[in-house]
């Protein structure tokens, strides 16, 4: 039995079954490019145990230098595959000496194939036949070729990268791998070179063996890539049991999950979102047409905030309506972020849809319930204004009514006073203008409507407002007093909501100076521009004040401090301007409370 003969057989039998096993993982998983370097040094260290169990086996000289020369091929393979396989597995190296290596190797290549016998002999003279494992086996005696010092400077090169990239691995953090992968790699290099260096120069008579120790190499390397195998399996189990925890919470959540990836506009979704989103189960989702399913007027807003999300690989959130195929349609939110491609890879939008049809429903009922609740608080406050908006009204009539009768006595005399009868029709066309207009605010308080946000002159507002208290504040001897600057810009909101606001504030101001004496019942209106785009408006009274405990719950609902009040008017001025995106507050000192609130500048101001 021929212990040389099974044993290196096995090793190169061990070293292809390998290869091939790592390549057809490379071939399923083409990212897998340590496989791939791992399989084709294996298939190099298997032909190195060829080309030495050759020279062992070899009769002549010549056989024997043919040999060492074809052994250089191999070596050359294994030492370029293990230079690349350290550099992408470890993830480090410097890139100079990587190259610095390899091209070593290959000058030592193209040296064995020049016109001596191989890169380590010029001549091999003779055979000597040693015994190992049992049996006689060949060695070569002969010239050594000095060339052969560029191959052994392409090891030592080999060795010195290996040991940078191990190093470099270990300060990142990857210690075993740096440890398993690259201190094997260093051992049985260094190993393999001194082996070839005590042989070839002659220092010992014994057989080439260095593929025991590549064997011992590819060994180290197949486990760690083994161990990366099993891991990943388990992590791949794992995934798939917290896939099914997260599509089960999904289903419980009623949550549609999705993944865009936009080069491809391909979707991958989980079952649930296809009916979310109108299509049939099964059906292949795109960009195109999911776009064709949400409604026309949120297509383009829809769209470019994906674009946006996309472009600056940041959040992308924005809730849209999507018509199904009944004709009915569908409240959906939407929330999703870009993934940062890795180098190569194409970018991709993860998310989720989420269908908010009820919460939508349950706002327009909201919102019909405060317009109702502010449609019945500016009756409340009509009611409030009744016979000072009677006395608005009688004057003009009656001022109308004696203008008629006069104009009347007039046009009977002979000749008729024709000029002062026009003069009196002009005073009548003013009176009924001005009580046209009183009946004109009371028709737009009085309808109930939502809120209809345009660009407002706020002087002409305050103006309209204080037409309807002035009769009020007459009887309540209180005095008005308006501060609004000319340059004040028009700010942007609903009209009637906002006269309600400040009917609301101005009557609640007069009627706290009830117990003040008459000289200082004093009521001033202001408005300033202030910060964020915004108009600060301020109705202030001279009255005694809100308690500091009362403050901070006046404009909660049915909180009141009259003793016939209802709680409603301020919260009511607080969701009016909540609705306009301002806010509303109040301050209390010894000069009476003062309401402020700000509502926004119309933007083409």
């Amino acid at each position: 039995m021929s212990w040389v003969t099974i044993i290196w057989s096995m090793a190169a039998s061990a070293c292809l079954t390998l290869a091939a096993m790592h390549f057809l993982i490379w071939a399923r998983r083409r990212a897998a490019r340590a496989d791939l370097l791992f399989a084709l040094a294996s298939a190099a260290t298997a032909a190195y145990a060829g080309c030495e169990l050759w020279m062992m086996r070899s009769q002549t000289p010549q056989e024997f230098a043919l040999a060492v020369r074809w052994l250089h091929v191999p070596a050359w393979a294994l030492i370029v595959s293990l230079v690349a396989f350290a550099h992408v597995y470890l993830r480090a190296g410097r890139l100079w000496l990587a190259w610095t290596v390899c091209g070593a190797r290959t000058l030592a290549l193209l040296l064995n194939f020049g016109p001596a016998a191989n890169l380590n002999y010029r001549e091999v003279t003779s055979l000597r036949q040693v015994p190992f494992l049992g049996e006689a086996v060949s060695v070569g005696t002969g010239v050594p070729n000095p060339w052969m010092l560029v191959g052994q400077l392409s090891l030592l090169l080999f060795v010195a990268f290996v040991a940078d990239t191990s190093l470099a691995a270990w300060r990142r953090g990857d210690r075993r791998q740096a440890l398993v992968v690259g201190g094997s790699l260093v051992f049985f290099a260094t190993g393999g070179a001194i082996d070839a260096v005590l042989i070839l120069w002659g220092i010992v008579q014994a057989p080439l063996t260095a593929t025991l120790l590549y064997l011992g190499l590819v060994a180290a390397m197949g486990y760690q890539l083994s161990e990366d195998a099993l891991s990943a399996a388990r992590l791949t189990d794992d995934l798939s049991e917290r896939d099914q925890q997260m599509t089960l919470a999904a289903d419980a959540a009623d949550l549609g999950l999705w993944v865009w990836t936009a080069s491809q506009d391909t979707v991958w979704a989980t079952e649930n979102l296809n009916p979310m989103l109108g299509f049939a189960p099964g059906e292949p989702i795109s960009a195109e047409a999911f776009l064709t399913r949400v409604h026309p007027d949120d297509r383009e807003p829809t769209w470019q905030a994906l674009q946006r999300a996309l472009d600056e690989k940041s959040e992308y959130s924005t809730e849209y309506r999507v018509l199904l195929p009944d004709g009915r349609q569908r409240w959906i939110a939407a929330r999703g972020r870009v993934e940062r491609p890795g180098r190569g890879g194409a970018p991709r939008m993860l998310g989720v849809c989420l269908d908010i049809s009820a919460r939508k429903q349950d706002e327009a009922e909201m919102l019909r319930l405060h317009a109702d609740l502010a449609h019945a608080s500016r009756v409340s406050t009509l009611s409030q204004l009744a016979s000072g908006l009677a006395h608005e009204l009688n004057q003009p009539l009656g001022a109308i009514l004696r203008n008629a009768e006069a104009a009347e006595l007039l046009l009977r005399r002979d000749p008729p006073d024709l000029e002062e009868v026009q003069a009196i029709l002009a005073d009548i066309c003013k009176d009924d203008q001005r009580a046209g207009e009183v009946i004109d605010h009371m028709r737009a308080l009085l309808k109930r409507r939502g809120l209809e946000r345009v660009e407002l002159d706020f002087a002409e507002l305050v103006s309209e407002v204080l037409v309807l208290v002035q009769a009020d504040a007459t009887t309540r001897k209180v005095r008005l007093a308006v501060e609004v600057p000319t340059t004040l810009p028009p700010v942007r909101g609903d009209r009637v909501h906002l006269q309600q606001v400040l009917l609301n504030l101005i009557l609640n101001g007069m009627e706290a100076m009830t117990d003040v004496p008459v000289e200082q019942r004093r009521l001033v209106v202001r408005a300033r521009p202030a910060e964020g785009g915004m108009v600060e408006v301020a109705i202030a009274d001279a009255g005694p004040g809100v308690a500091t405990a009362k403050l901070e719950r006046l404009f909660e609902p049915f909180f009141t401090s009259k003793p016939d009040g209802l709680g409603l008017g301020l919260p009511v001025s607080g969701s009016i301007i909540g609705a306009h995106g301002g806010r509303i507050w109040a301050e209390s000192g010894p000069a009476g409370a003062t309401f402020y609130f700000t509502v926004p500048v119309s933007s083409g101001a």
